[in-house]
């Protein structure tokens, strides 16, 4: 009889295997679908969604009563050890999933990884549309860019509005006489030296 088989080993250690389990359901909650092989894919269902149940009934327990859900977190974080993730599965998702009894993921087969040959599916969440969302994303990003174009004629309009920049007058360029080269002063004819004109003297006779 084989008792205690269930499960994947995944060619892995059991160590390696838990802390494999762990990160794939860190990276499924805060991505809502991820990429992986099927028989990770598989073994990852059977993992996450009992934490996907705890979350869930966590919500129920109010008041007097809110201990047991503060167990049930705790016993989830022990398996799952990201905040961010954990505070995704009890705020979040375990309100999305509150009106459905189990079967919260969705494996879609996508063929054969190039290279080893390993089948490859992608697992998600049932109740969150991603591909949706992103369209949504996509649009609201188009409209954006939209409003901030500006039109043809609107720009126009502004720029006769606007009062025309006061002209500086401009300062008259200061021009340089040219230096004479050596050969310019040799051409030029030798002008005569100036002569001194001989300047007469007149003394003063003096009265008696």
């Amino acid at each position: 009889m084989e008792h205690r088989k269930k499960g994947r080993k995944l060619k892995r250690t059991a160590s390696h295997k838990k802390a494999l389990l762990s990160n794939l359901a860190i990276s499924l909650i805060k991505h809502k679908r991820i990429k992986t092989t099927l028989a990770k894919a598989k073994e990852l269902r059977t993992y996450i969604e009992p934490f996907i149940t705890k979350a869930k009934k966590a919500k129920k327990y109010k008041g007097k009563d809110a201990a047991k859900g503060l167990h049930l977190r705790r016993v989830t974080a022990s398996m799952i050890k990201d905040k961010e993730a954990i505070r995704i599965l009890f705020d979040e998702i375990s309100k999305k999933v509150a009106s459905r009894n189990g079967g919260y993921l969705r494996i879609l087969k996508t063929g054969f990884r190039y290279g080893d040959g390993a089948s490859e599916a992608i697992i998600e969440f049932v109740d969150y549309s991603i591909i949706k969302e992103k369209e949504k994303a996509a649009k609201k990003k188009e409209e954006i860019k939209d409003k901030g174009k500006e039109k043809p004629g609107e720009i126009e309009e502004v720029k006769e509005e606007e009062p025309k920049k006061e002209t500086k007058e401009k300062k008259p360029v200061k021009r340089y006489a040219k230096k004479t080269t050596a050969k310019e002063k040799e051409e030029k004819p030798k002008s005569a030296p100036k002569t001194k004109k001989d300047t007469k003297t007149k003394k003063g006779k003096k009265e008696v």
